[in-house]
């Protein structure tokens, strides 16, 4: 017989299985027998008493011969996608007859290139195979575990009937926590988290397998997105999120690509001297249909998108070539800022990939300031992170620590850290000259940052009051729109030569300011208050 004859047979056999297994069946046995003797009296009620077990015996032999759901080994072979995607069809097409239900989970593994980086190959097939066995000890006999491509792993449980929110949100709590006790392999300790997305059958967007199997996937993506070690369960709204950031992301990086998004520069100069210090290259978009569109605008797409290595290696050729054209100007600027986010901070080849960017330029280590957030530095846990600072800060870059005062870095991550100068963040400059709270949180952290031998800048100065008294206070460079606003770096030769042939003006402190006595035992030893100040907020 051939196989598509005998599949159309064999179906309409299981489901009558499958049928008359349900429990409410046994209800209608009494109706069975007395309907029996009334139409064919007692030869027909002895022939149904004898023949019913008989149909109830066929009926759990069908359940025997049903293909149990196993545990295959989660990272043997290949074309277990398809496996599960069978299993889930089943299930989800015998639940108008079975009642019984099922839920698709989706497990990846986080931030594993790095355990392949660092460990190898062998090692990180290894860490995958271990938590694919600790996946399987934690979930029952029926159900079923599936590799699929990238290294994630797929579940679909075996049918039941009852299955809410919350009994698989505890499900992949407890995968979750199968999966964080430390690996140890050849004498070290490898630490692996996971993000867990999931959809149940009733919720996905269609009856079928291959839908339930897509949406858990929709649902773990997004997971990863809000990662490590998030749960998501699938919303029907998820998956048009999905589809705009996925265009969002070619437009990104097609403006990457095509230089629409390139960098501006912002002077940074000295209370000391009034010379310049260095600039800092800051993200502009420059939108063919939209114009110039504010980096607060785009910045966090940048980040949603998954670009922001991308826009990291975008910024860095921007300020190598700009420190390459002021050099062969004759301008002496000695040093350009880059942000580094967290992204970039985690490839364990950074410090090797700055230094090859480096010497194409033919510039030094240290004309090139590595800027890290607070947040990133008071947060981290991350070996790679703390590995790759100290590599910059012993290549001879400048370790820079961004808003300061907005997170929660301790002293001893500074140390930890390398960090050679810390930015004040500008909620703590702005009406200094006015506000005598605002100067004594500025006092502290300039007293703090002398005694650590740290230098300083304070960003976000727009006023000449601002400048003046954070110079008098002690700080050592400023920046912001009070200075320059940022600019081209075609724009910055010209200014840079008007910077040059201003003459000094030492701007005057707020008369709301300190009262006389005070503000004399606060100024520190500075008769050359700011200079450069006049005109150059134009």
């Amino acid at each position: 017989m051939p196989h598509s004859l005998a599949a159309r047979l064999t179906r309409p056999a299981r489901s009558l299985a499958v049928m008359m297994r349900r429990p409410e069946m046994i209800l209608f046995l009494p109706a069975i027998t007395l309907a029996a003797f009334w139409f064919g009296g007692e030869r027909l009620l002895v022939m149904v008493a004898l023949g019913a077990p008989l149909v109830f015996a066929l009926a759990g032999a069908f359940r025997q011969a049903d293909p149990a759901p196993a545990l295959p080994d989660a990272f043997s072979g290949l074309g277990l996608r398809a496996h599960l995607v069978t299993a889930l069809e089943a299930i989800v097409t015998d639940e108008p007859i079975s009642g019984k239900t099922t839920a698709c989970l989706m497990v990846q593994f986080d931030e594993m290139d790095q355990v392949l980086d660092r460990h190898g190959r062998a090692a990180h097939t290894e860490v995958l195979t271990r938590c694919a066995e600790r996946i399987c000890a934690a979930l029952r006999s029926g159900d079923l575990v599936a590799r699929l491509e990238g290294g994630g792993l797929g579940i679909a449980l075996a049918p039941v009937r009852r299955l809410d929110l919350e009994t698989v949100v505890q499900l992949a709590s407890r995968l979750q926590a199968a999966i964080n006790v430390p690996v140890s392999l050849n004498a070290q300790r490898i630490y692996v988290s996971a993000s867990v997305g999931f959809c149940m059958a009733q919720r996905a967007p269609a009856p079928r397998g291959k839908a339930l199997l897509d949406a858990a996937q929709v649902a773990a993506d997004e997971a990863a997105r809000h990662g490590p070690g998030a749960i998501r369960a699938y919303a029907p709204d998820m998956a048009r999120h999905r589809a705009d950031r996925d265009a969002l992301r070619e437009e990104l990086e097609l403006a990457l690509d095509e230089g629409q998004i390139r960098a501006h520069f912002q002077p940074q100069i000295s209370t000391d001297t009034g010379a310049i210090t260095g600039f800092e290259a800051l993200a502009r978009w420059y939108h063919p249909e939209r114009g110039l569109i504010p980096p607060a605008d785009f910045l966090p797409m940048i980040e949603d998108a998954g670009l922001s290595e991308r826009l990291g290696e975008v910024m860095l050729f921007n300020a190598l070539t700009a420190l390459a054209r002021w050099d062969r100007a004759g301008l002496d600027v000695p040093t350009v800022a880059v942000n580094f986010s967290a992204a970039e901070l985690r490839n364990p080849k950074l410090a090797e990939k700055l230094k090859w960017e480096l010497d194409r330029f033919g510039l030094e280590p240290r004309r090139l300031c590595v800027e890290v957030l607070e947040h990133v530095v008071a947060e981290t846990d991350n070996d790679v992170i703390v590995s790759n600072i100290s590599a910059l800060a012993r290549m001879g870059c400048g370790i820079d620590l961004d808003d300061f005062g907005t997170g929660h870095a301790s002293i001893t991550s500074i140390r930890r850290f390398a960090v050679r100068r810390i930015k004040i963040d500008r909620g703590f400059v702005t009406k200094v000259d006015e506000d005598r709270d605002q100067q004594k949180m500025v006092s502290a952290i300039l007293s703090m940052a002398e005694r650590l031998g740290l230098h300083t800048l304070a960003e976000g100065v727009e006023t000449p009051g601002e400048h003046t008294m954070l110079a008098q206070l002690g700080c050592g460079d400023v920046q912001g729109f009070g200075i320059a606003r940022p600019m081209p770096v075609d724009e910055t030769m010209d200014w840079i030569e008007r910077h040059r042939a201003r003459p000094s003006a030492a701007p005057r402190i707020s008369h709301r300011a300190l009262g006389q006595e005070a503000l004399a035992a606060r100024l520190p030893r500075k008769d050359a208050l700011s200079r450069a100040w006049a005109g150059e907020s134009a």
